[in-house]
């Protein structure tokens, strides 16, 4: 399965001055890897969109699991990897996942691809 989105980074940027906002769709991981990015609103857009894409692989949407349960991190060369927990974790069953974050100023957009 393949999952792909796209977010306006604005949008990102507007909702993460809100701490509700941060701390209900970000793991406190990807809160502190953010502002050691310098708050930069396009890193928080491209992890919003990898939540997005996994959960549009999986097929169920993003309210069939809570976006805090998939974490975004990355591996020593810098490749973007989930880390899943509860709920995620027990839907994906196994399966080997990809992951791709792009960017610009203006837009962040992701894609999962669930083996």
């Amino acid at each position: 399965m393949i999952g792909i989105d796209i977010i306006d980074v604005n949008r990102i940027a507007e909702l993460s001055k809100n701490t509700r906002f941060l701390t209900k769709v970000f793991t406190q991981y990807e809160i502190e890897y953010f502002k050691a990015q310098g708050n930069n609103p396009q890193t928080l857009a491209g992890f919003f969109c990898a939540k997005e894409s996994f959960a549009k692989a999986l097929g169920c949407g993003i309210f069939a699991i809570k976006l805090t349960d998939v974490e975004v991190f990355h591996d020593n060369l810098g490749r973007p990897l989930l880390k899943l927990y509860n709920k995620a974790e027990t839907l994906l069953q196994k399966r080997c996942t990809n992951l791709s974050i792009s960017h610009t100023s203006n837009f962040a957009i992701a894609v999962c691809v669930l083996n």
